[in-house]
């Protein structure tokens, strides 16, 4: 069972794009503090919901939590944690579909997802529509690998595709569980476009933007789950 407590300890990630910084007293030290304060205050709260969601994948056959590495900010690789919603060999079912299906290996070649993705679980299905298998990355936020709001966290095998298309934004803040590219391109976006989505985030990082971001999301949420 994969559990919270493991995280590895991050390293550093090579090649790291350089480029130049903008400064602003939210992004470079209220953003922060204020991750920590609300990730605290709502922890009474999520951590039961948590617990109960681990348990409904664990019957669905498995391990409950899931842990992949992640590309930060600056380049840290860390273990990115999710309730689980794929099946338990979910890469190779994902070589053998694109090596069978040229369609299927064209789709993800170009948005690095698949829209009727087969190897997602029954459980996974409830947890993605939802949004709560995202959860358990309020232990990333405490951490301090990762912000509420920001740009999604990328697999260390897509950071050539990211460079490559411009996406600069990821070096320069901690990813996010909810952003720009979640909210506004959700679902129907390519992969250049989740680049642009949030690339133009970053442009207009404030904290107001945040706040926008964060109650899109809960209605989002609330709205998914029928509250």
């Amino acid at each position: 069972m994969m559990s919270y407590l493991q995280i590895e300890t991050k390293t550093a990630f090579e090649p790291v794009p350089t480029t130049t910084q903008k400064f602003s007293l939210y992004a470079d030290g209220a953003k922060r503090v204020l991750d920590v304060m609300f990730a605290i205050a709502l922890m009474p709260i999520l951590l039961p919901v948590i617990v109960l969601l681990w348990a409904m994948v664990r019957l669905d056959g498995g391990a409950g939590f899931y842990s992949q590495k992640r590309v930060g900010k600056d380049g840290k690789v860390f273990n990115c944690l999710k309730l689980r919603t794929m099946v338990l060999n979910a890469e190779k079912v994902l070589e053998d579909l694109c090596a069978s299906d040229p369609e299927v290996a064209a789709e993800w070649e170009r948005d690095q997802k698949l829209r009727n993705d087969p190897r997602i679980t029954r459980v996974g299905k409830f947890l993605r529509a939802t949004s709560l298998d995202e959860l358990p990355q309020f232990f990333n936020v405490l951490r301090g690998d990762m912000s509420f709001v920001g740009p999604r966290p990328f697999m260390v095998s897509q950071q050539m595709l990211y460079v490559a298309a411009g996406g600069r934004a990821y070096f320069r803040m901690r990813p996010g569980i909810t952003g720009a590219w979640q909210i506004d391109g959700r679902g129907v976006s390519t992969f250049a476009d989740r680049v642009g989505y949030d690339e133009s985030y970053y442009d207009k990082l404030s904290f107001l933007t945040d706040t926008k971001y964060m109650l899109a999301t809960v209605k989002i949420v609330a709205k998914r789950t029928g509250h």
